[in-house]
Formats: structure tokens, sequence, C-alpha cells
């Protein structure tokens, strides 16, 4: 146990003080409005020669500095919701892995060495959702690997496209990237973003990676894993717009900002519905990106993490107290039992519903007024402001059913806010949840920015958010209507429709099926007695053969014969 504690102490030292360095280089880098661009000779063979390169800009080092801070606070907090893993040093070493392989994919400008984060991404993530090792984990782990192997494809099907340009450092190309064959790169890129943010259609994993510890989870679905695409779309915005790939992005980042608020109205997996909201969130971020504002997409990315961290930490502790039962409907009245913890998790589900001056609110309110003003059609209209009154429905639902209300457990129990080192991961996301938003307002827009629309315009995001919470509180509170009984056609209707269950199982289904049977059939059927185990029985044979050649009892034999030759032609010749 005191390696298991050193290493988590370390661990934690070391993202801390690496964040804080990285913010504040991000700032100057900003302010000065510098970029470094590092080339390193890694190996040089006659004319060729194999760099790595670097970028280091305010929105690298900002980034960097988000997910070293998060990745600080989960280590912290596993040291307490592990207490008792007999293998917690190897899950910390992964967790490092897995912050490490995010650092490659941010501060690479080159599609190969960001492949290299990318892929150690899904590597380290796969082994991360099999920690727990039962069968329903190891299903999980294959469909987040498989899905994620259609965008790693896409990204590799781009790396060869771009060998006729001499280099994989795109930014030198960006000048180029008006020919058409670079849209075809652009297109690959875009289906790896959105398996690795899990759009429609390939948002049937992320739900199912909540097989994961807890701290896993906060960690994947605030800053790394989720957010590797949009931060790879952010890179590559000015060519969205260039080949006017905004309608694609609106409708899919809508589509699923819409259908994961829908869904999360429905679920009563505590975790599962925290997963919806994440997706609901990238989609917006995607939508943010179809309107061609990079930077507000960025503000919105770095906000989400803050509160979502800090949510399924709040989320892991409830889940620990409550002897690990995860179905809201069993909960209620936490407020009694563990304040701290419904605090932090009160103020999350605050932020997340965009509630004035916590860290949601800066980005949502200007995504909305936004949209307002960019040239959209009444559909993109729906999606921005409808899944906001969806946000407001079941964050209402989930605070209502887990907070206040009675508690519904059929046993008695001891909990409380009695474990230190989860409150100590908690605490200080709960603080930068207050204080964030508004302090990433003034670093990335330091010029107020004041969008003149009329009134009634001015208070419509304000109108849907009063909408949803009067909806959840009359579905849930007044005549709690609950879907498992009532209107559950409604649940696995839009479960069906988001997650694409049946399509993911046929579509990999049929290919391993095939697989099985080749294998069957060929590689240990009659190519085997063609190929390697014909020939080892053929050499068996030859080698019995020309062992008994050589034996001592053919020699013996053949003297004995050559000896009676011998007699007889003597006795011929007499």
């Amino acid at each position: 146990m005191l390696w298991k504690g050193s290493i988590c102490l370390l661990s934690f030292i070391m993202l801390f003080f690496s964040s804080l360095i990285s913010f504040m280089l991000g700032l100057t880098y900003m302010f000065n409005d510098l970029v470094v661009f590092i080339d390193w000779e890694v190996i040089s063979l006659g004319s060729s020669s194999i760099t790595m390169t670097v970028l280091l800009d305010w929105m690298s080092l900002i980034f960097m500095g988000f997910v070293m801070f998060i990745s600080s606070m989960v280590i912290i907090y596993s040291e307490g919701y592990m207490e008792g893993d007999l293998t917690l040093s190897r899950f910390i070493i992964l967790v490092l892995l897995f912050v490490l392989s995010m650092m490659f994919m941010i501060i690479s400008p080159n599609l190969i060495s960001i492949l290299l984060g990318w892929d150690g991404l899904g590597l380290v993530s796969y082994c991360l959702v099999i920690y727990y090792q039962n069968v329903s984990s190891y299903n999980a782990g294959m469909l987040t690997v498989l899905v994620n192997r259609i965008g790693d494809v896409a990204l590799l099907m781009s790396i060869g496209w771009m060998l006729s340009y001499g280099s994989w450092n795109y930014l030198f190309y960006i000048n180029r990237f008006g020919l058409s064959n670079m849209k075809f790169i652009m297109i690959m890129i875009l289906i790896a973003a959105f398996t690795k943010s899990a759009q429609i259609p390939f948002s049937s994993w992320l739900p199912a990676a909540m097989a994961a510890p807890t701290p896993v989870s906060a960690l994947v679905h605030s800053s790394t894993l989720v957010t590797a695409g949009v931060y790879l779309l952010i890179r590559f915005s000015n060519l969205l717009l260039y080949f006017d790939l905004s309608g694609v992005l609106m409708f899919i980042g809508g589509l699923t900002t819409l259908l994961a608020g829908v869904n999360a109205s429905l679920e009563f997996d505590l975790s599962k519905i925290i997963a919806l909201s994440t997706l609901s969130q990238l989609g917006l971020m995607i939508s943010v990106l179809s309107m061609g504002c990079s930077k507000l997409a960025f503000f919105h990315l770095l906000s989400h993490a803050l509160f979502k961290a800090l949510l399924f930490m709040c989320a892991g502790n409830i889940i620990h107290n409550m002897m690990n039962c995860q179905d809201i409907r069993s909960m209620g009245g936490l407020i009694m039992f563990m304040p701290l913890t419904s605090l932090c998790f009160f103020v999350s589900n605050l932020a997340l519903c965009g509630m004035p001056f916590l860290a949601g609110f800066y980005s949502k309110d200007l995504i909305l007024e936004m949209s307002l003003v960019q040239p959209l059609n009444l559909m993109g209209l729906w999606f921005f402001f409808f899944s906001t009154g969806g946000t407001v429905n079941y964050t209402v639902r989930l605070c209502y059913l887990v907070i206040f209300g009675d508690l519904k457990f059929s046993s008695v129990f001891n909990m409380g806010d009695g474990n230190w080192k989860m409150l100590g991961g908690m605490i200080p996301l709960t603080f930068m949840g207050v204080i964030g938003g508004s302090l990433l307002s003034w670093i990335i827009f330091p010029d107020p920015i004041l969008v003149h629309l009329p009134l009634s315009l001015k208070l419509m995001p304000l109108l849907f958010c009063m909408l949803g919470f009067t909806m959840a509180f009359l579905l849930y509170t007044c005549y709690y209507l609950d879907f498992s009984t009532d209107l559950s056609y409604l649940k696995y209707t839009f479960r069906s429709v988001l997650f694409f269950p049946y399509m993911f199982s046929y579509v990999f289904k049929f290919p391993l099926i095939m697989g099985f049977y080749n294998m069957k059939v060929n590689d240990k059927g009659w190519l085997e007695d063609l190929g390697g185990q014909g020939f080892y029985k053929i050499f068996i044979k030859k080698s019995g053969e020309l062992e008994f050649i050589q034996s001592s009892i053919l020699k013996s034999f053949l003297l004995l014969l050559t000896m009676w030759l011998v007699v007889i032609l003597f006795i011929t010749m007499i």
C-alpha cells in the first residue's frame, strides 16, 4: 500500500504542477501572439529523415493544462474510490499512458504523430474498459475498439492520400487544400472525428464504455478520448467551411444532441444518463463548428470538461455509498446523508444547464445567441434550442430523483461524506465549475462580445430553459410519470434510434462469423493439408524413411547381402 500511495502522490504532483506550467505558458503565448513549431530529427538515413514535429500555441498549451489538471484530480479521487484494489498501481499507470496519448494528439500537426496518440487512446481505453474482468466488460471493450477502428482506418486512408505531398504536416499544405483530392482527406478526417466523438451513427460505444471504473469515465468524458475528435475538427475548422461541409456537421451534431437529450430523459442508470449528457454536449460542439465558430467550440469544450468531470466524480461517490446501485429510482434524499457530495453534484448539474454565472453559462448562452445571428434554417435553430430545453429537463429529473425526494433504497446502511480522498478531487473541480467559465471567457475573448438582438430573441434561451424545467416538474413531481411502465415503448424506440444496436450487431456479427468459418474450413482445413501441416507430415514420413535407410539394421543387411554376393561370385568363378 505504501508503493500504491506513493505512485498516486507522485503522479498527482507531476500532473498538477505540469498543468500550472502549461496553462501559464498558454497565457503567455496568447497575449504575445506566439506560435512555436519544433522539428526534432529522430533518425536520418541517407537522404531520408524521420522527424517528430511539435506545435505549441495557446490552444494546445491551455488544453494540455486542462487535461493534466483534471487528470491530477482524477488520480487523487482514484486513490479513495479504488481503495483496496490490488492492482491500483497498474490502473494509475494506464491512466498516465492515457494522458500521454492525449498529449501526443494535442501537440501534433503531423498526421503520423496524431495517429500515434489516436491509436494510443484507443488501445489504452480498451485496457481500461475491460479493467473489471467480466463478460459485460469484455463485450463493451470489444464494441468500443471495433467502432473506433472505423475512424482509425479513415485516418490511415487520409495519411496514405497525403503521400503525394511529400510530408504529413498538414499545416504546410493549408494553401493547397483547395485541390479536389484534398476533399477526400477532409471527409476521412470527418469520419474519424465522428467515430472518436461518438456522433450518430457511431454512438453505441459511448454508453457501453461505462463498464470502465468511474474515475476513467470522469477522464474520458471530460477532456480526453471523446474530445479528441472535436479537437481535430477545430484544427481543420477553416477547411470544413471551405469544402462546404457545414450542413453535414449541423445535421449530425444537432441530431445527436437532440436524441441524446431525449434518451437521457428516459434512462434510469445514473452513469448512462451522465454519459448521454456528454453525447449531447459533444453534438452541440460539432454544431457550433458548423457555424464556423471554432474558438467558441473550444471554449465550450474546456468549460464542459470542468463540470463533467465533477459530475462523474459525484456519481461515483453516490454509487460507492449506495452499495454499487446505479438505478436512480432507488435513490432520493441524499442531501440528508451526503450534503457535501450533493452540493457538488447540484453545482455541476446547474453548470450543465447553463445557470447564470456558472461555468456552462458563458459558453452556452453565447452559442445560442450566435445561432440567432447566423444564417441558419429552422431545423438548425430547433436543434439548438430544443436540445437546451432537453438538457434542463433531464437534469431537473436527475436532481429530483437523486438529491431530493424520499430515499427509496431497500435496506438501512451507513453512508456519508467520509472519504476525504474522493472529496479532495471533487472540491477543486467544484471551485473551477463556479469560476472557470468567467475565467475562460476573459482569456479566450478578451474583447467584449456584444450580440445585438431584439428582446424576444434575447429571452429565447431563458424561455426554453423554463419550458424544460416546467416539463420536468410536471412529469416527475406532480404526476410522476414512470417510463418503466408508462410509455415504455418510447424508451425502447429512442434507444434503438440513437444507439443503432441492431445495425452494429449485424455489421460486426457477419464479418466475425465469416472469419470464424474461414479459419475453421481454410486455415484449419485443406490449407493445413496443403500448407504447414501437409509439409510437416511429408517431412515426418521422409525423415522416417531416411532414418530407416541410415539405421544399423539396414547397414547389417546390406553388408550381409554384399558378403553373399561376393561368395556367390567367387564360387561361380571357380
